[in-house]
């Protein structure tokens, strides 16, 4: 499991090698009335992809990435990782926009929404999905697109996995060179200006730039200053993805605000910075999330945020405030499952400690940050959701959204055999 926290032992484990192993193992758990998990990258906050007593359908040796560099089309097996999938497609000078740590799966990530660094640009992975091939609760294999069975086509993007195990997608590729990117960091008493000048500066920003907030303790790593090593920090990680001289003009304002203590944004291969947050995010910490989603930075909201960075004990809790907006609002509310294209930020409050010790403290310091924004509440994304009931996850996609979606769920999967998820009940 990547979230060690999450315990359970399931009865059996269905290893895939294709779609007729994943209909083989949909049949026999409908036929013995077993507890379906679908493994695909193992990524889940919540632990959705294993269970106690039941079947895991496991489909990470369904990793095959083929690219089509003249037709700018990747094919990707459900079991791919996003690295994988990068590797694939940089090879050729091409990326789809994905996530931020590269041993995320592709079809988790991408069946709730998909944001990361290419999406102000491009929109979010979604909106690069071409078409799926996907096994229903009865065994059968379905494709969906546009323009085949387009209403599953419109529900697994962002509606998660509540229709069926999508075993392959379709992404449309776009061409990408080196970026600018990495962090900026400042000490943390520099926390409420530096907020109120990223606020300003970003409220123009082209679709090329990308940027995360994070405040944590500063890791002890080789290019970390030494008398930073433990201090709390603030830092705006970018990621321009246009012409390099373009983005330094663009960045250059946040180089020179105040004292930064550390520069780490630099021209470098998308490979390189794809990969950056992985030692923040590896498998085997303990892990808990409370996410939502904010119109703006107000000024309340970056008070609120300053005070409870500066409660954080455990070294390794690190939480990213997500830019929104650019591409990601230009498709419309209606095009997909997905909501919340209207927000400004996403807040990913995670908690982190490397095993139990300090782990239930650590986990009250995010419920308490979440309650204190909850005024400023305008939804959540999906895939940030931990197991916190149907309620929440009907506010995640609105009245209209979910009554769409429960009348999917009763097509596609009447009787609920996919419900380790974010789940939408057919009932």
């Amino acid at each position: 499991m990547w979230n060690a926290s999450i315990d359970r032992s399931p009865a059996l484990i269905a290893c895939c090698t294709g779609v007729g192993d994943v209909v083989a193992a949909v049949r026999f758990a409908r036929r013995t009335g077993l507890v379906a998990a679908v493994r695909g990258g193992g990524h889940s906050f919540p632990g959705q992809s294993v269970c106690d007593g039941g079947i895991v359908i496991d489909l990470r040796a369904m990793a095959e990435v083929d690219v089509d560099p003249e037709a700018r089309v990747a094919r990707v097996g459900a079991g791919a990782l996003l690295g994988e999938l990068d590797r694939a497609t940089q090879a050729h000078g091409l990326a789809t926009p994905a996530g931020i740590v590269t041993h995320t799966g592709v079809a988790g990530l991408t069946l709730g929404g998909g944001i990361g660094w290419l999406m102000r640009k491009h929109g979010l992975t979604i909106d690069q999905l071409l078409s799926v091939e996907l096994v229903t609760a009865g065994g059968e294999v379905v494709r969906a697109s546009a323009s085949e069975n387009a209403d599953l086509f419109w529900g697994v993007r962002g509606g998660g996995g509540n229709f069926g195990i999508v075993t392959r997608f379709e992404f449309r590729l776009h061409e990408l060179g080196p970026v600018l990117a990495g962090p900026i960091f400042w000490r943390i008493d520099e926390s409420p200006r530096v907020l109120r000048f990223y606020r300003d500066w970003i409220a123009d920003a082209p679709d090329e730039l990308m940027t995360l907030v994070i405040h944590r303790k500063a890791p002890p790593l080789p290019y970390v200053p030494a008398e930073l090593h433990g201090e709390l920090v603030v830092g705006v990680v970018c990621c321009w993805s246009g012409a390099l001289d373009a983005g330094e003009r663009a960045i250059a304002p946040l180089r020179a605000f105040g004292s930064p203590v550390l520069d780490l944004c630099e021209p470098k291969p998308y490979l390189e910075h794809q990969a950056m947050l992985d030692p923040s995010f590896p498998h085997g910490r303990w892990y808990y999330m409370r996410a939502c989603d904010v119109d703006e930075l107000t000024d309340e909201v970056i008070d609120i945020t300053v005070e409870h960075s500066l409660r954080i004990r455990s070294p390794l809790t690190t939480f990213p405030i997500w830019q929104l907006g650019g591409a990601v609002a230009r498709v419309g509310d209606d095009e997909t499952a997905f909501a919340g294209r209207g927000a400004g930020h996403t807040f990913n409050i995670t908690a982190m400690t490397e095993g139990p010790d300090g782990f239930d403290a650590e986990r009250e310091w995010a419920r308490g940050f979440w309650s204190a924004l909850e005024p400023h509440h305008r939804g959540v994304y999906v895939n940030f959701l931990m197991d916190e009931g149907e309620e929440r996850i009907r506010a995640a996609y609105g009245p209209a959204k979910w009554d769409r979606l429960k009348a999917l769920k009763r097509r596609y999967d009447p009787d609920n055999l996919f419900r380790l998820n974010q789940n939408i009940p057919p009932g």
